[in-house]
């Protein structure tokens, strides 16, 4: 049963979030990039570059080693998602942003997850290195992640009508698929999860408050619009700790490896709040939703 969970469920529950993700996007999403790049850009560049170095100094100052080190590198490489959209919009920022960063992350991680996940697994896990550099496992990675985004993309496009009766649908049913799904492999490492508690606490916590914080100040740094900022802060701050979850569960096979995301799905609900709430609360005025979408470049600064 444990098997049968871990080689058929799992994977098909994330196939079924990524196919729901993809069927909310639009190409109109990935357009839009045109509208704001420097946004977009500075963004990437933060989630990409310089979140996994906060996070390898954050795993190295709490000495963390093996499988728990290497599935927090694989959380900080997970993107965001539909939660980060959900707070961008209480905190008063750019959910236009937020999808379109979603998009593009969404496709970019079936990529960049595989080799961050190598590296840290070379740097922390010795003699098992070969578990995040085969090429086998990036393959199943890009399939699991793009393949049904892709089909999702396509599906909204060819029937959209259809897309649009579906989507809420969707999205209840691979919530609850996917939460049996990390219930199952809570259970598998419930010891390890107990054992690290304290410890894995404080770097996720810190974690989530770094790259809030990187979301926000570096955009703000480059003169990108407090609102664009915003949308960068959540969409950046916000990582998807069920992707990591079943990427290490059932894709790498290491329910160890899973622990530090399960950890950090329950805590970063608290300071991303805390964030979300104090933001929107200097929230500057806003225009009508139309003119938001349609004229991003002439955002406050």
């Amino acid at each position: 049963m444990s098997s049968i969970v871990f080689t058929i469920f799992m994977p098909a529950a994330l196939g079924l979030v990524m196919f729901g993700l993809g069927l909310t996007l639009t190409v109109a999403d990935f357009k839009r990039v045109l509208r704001y790049p420097k946004a977009t850009a500075v963004a990437l560049a933060c989630q990409l570059v310089l979140l996994p170095v906060v996070c390898f100094g954050l795993v190295l100052a709490f000495e963390l080693q093996g499988a728990l080190a290497v599935g927090m590198m694989l959380l900080v490489a997970a993107p965001g998602g539909i939660t980060a959209n959900l707070l961008s919009h209480l905190a008063g920022g750019d959910v236009a942003l937020n999808i379109t960063l979603t998009a593009i992350n969404s496709l970019l991680s079936a990529f960049t997850l595989p080799v961050v996940v190598g590296l840290a697994t070379l740097r922390f896990m010795g003699d098992d290195a070969s578990i995040g550099l085969q090429f086998g496992k990036f393959v199943q990675v890009l399939a699991m992640v793009l393949i049904p985004v892709v089909i999702g993309l396509w599906t909204r496009h060819r029937f959209s009508a259809w897309a649009d009766r579906m989507e809420q649908t969707v999205k209840i049913g691979s919530g609850a698929v996917l939460a049996l799904a990390i219930v199952a492999a809570l259970a598998q490492s419930f010891d390890v999860l107990t054992a690290n508690m304290g410890r894995l606490g404080g770097i996720t916590v810190l974690l989530s408050m770094s790259s809030l914080a990187v979301g926000y100040f570096v955009p703000r740094l480059f003169h990108v619009s407090r609102r664009q900022s915003i949308a960068s802060a959540m969409e950046i701050g916000i990582h998807n700790c069920t992707l990591a979850v079943i990427v290490a569960v059932s894709v790498i096979g290491d329910e160890v490896m899973a622990v530090p995301a399960a950890v950090y799905g329950v805590l970063m609900f608290v300071p991303a709040g805390i964030v979300a709430y104090l933001l929107s609360r200097r929230a500057e005025p806003t225009r009508p939703a139309h003119a938001q979408v349609l004229t991003p470049g002439l955002a406050e600064s």
